[in-house]
């Protein structure tokens, strides 16, 4: 896989988990409240906002590695 379609899937990936972490805490009509006391889109915020924000710096951390220019080649 070349690296420039590599570094565009990571940050895709990236952008989708920020986006996601986001929309968790969006407030929403639902039958339960989250644990920050509000009824919130995802009744796991802000854990899955946690969640999902960890996995974008693990994503955002491969995509720095990989980057650099020492970096082992993988090939896939």
């Amino acid at each position: 896989m070349p690296s420039r379609s590599r570094d565009l899937i990571l940050l895709v990936l990236v952008l989708g988990f920020v986006i996601a972490a986001v929309a968790t805490l969006i407030p929403h009509a639902g039958p339960r409240t989250n644990d920050l006391g509000y009824s919130s889109l995802c009744p796991f915020a802000p854990w899955s906002t946690l969640v999902l924000l960890a996995g974008a710096g693990i994503c955002w951390g491969v995509r720095a590695h990989l980057a650099k220019p020492d970096a082992p080649k993988v090939r896939i």
